[in-house]
């Protein structure tokens, strides 16, 4: 039955329950292990969440309680499908997917980043994603190598 021919308080909770699909990235999706492993672990958070919602009485708060965790259950299932699993680095010589690389700033700054998933990155954590502006500019460089992005220099100094 059409939300129009039900009172207006389940045509407003349907229009709250319809959240848009969380935006897929168009690149490889590329995982570490652990990356992996984290998607695996928020599908399980995310199936849970769901879950817990069919014990609410209400229709529409069950809708609306079970909107987020339906969405996350939708994303997570086509980021697990889609998974590339890329092993880790067997060389330090060069920056590649999954390395630890600590480089220098012009203004002097020292930063240091792994190398990792989309899902997985976290800057604030100390990783960044292998589709990010510094990353493509250090990917493929070596300990000494200058490599230029937003007008600003890096030097790489490590690669772990």
């Amino acid at each position: 039955m059409s939300v129009a021919f039900t009172k207006e308080e389940s045509a407003e909770t349907a229009a709250e329950t319809l959240l848009p699909d969380r935006p897929v990235s168009p690149h490889p999706n590329l995982v570490t292990q652990a990356g992996l492993k984290a998607l695996e672990e928020q599908q399980r958070e995310a199936r849970a969440a769901y879950d817990a919602t069919s014990g609410i009485d209400d229709v529409n708060e069950r809708r609306r309680q079970a909107a987020g965790p339906l969405r996350d259950l939708r994303y997570l299932a086509e980021r697990l499908r889609t998974a590339e699993l890329v092993s880790a680095p067997t060389s330090t010589d060069v920056v590649a997917f999954g390395s630890t690389v600590t480089f220098c700033r012009d203004d002097g700054r020292v930063q240091t980043y792994r190398i990792v998933g989309e899902d997985e990155a976290d800057p604030k954590t100390g990783s960044i994603s292998y589709v990010s502006p510094v990353a493509r500019v250090l990917m493929g460089k070596g300990v000494g190598d200058v490599a230029t992005v937003g007008g600003q220099e890096l030097e790489i100094t490590a690669i772990a």
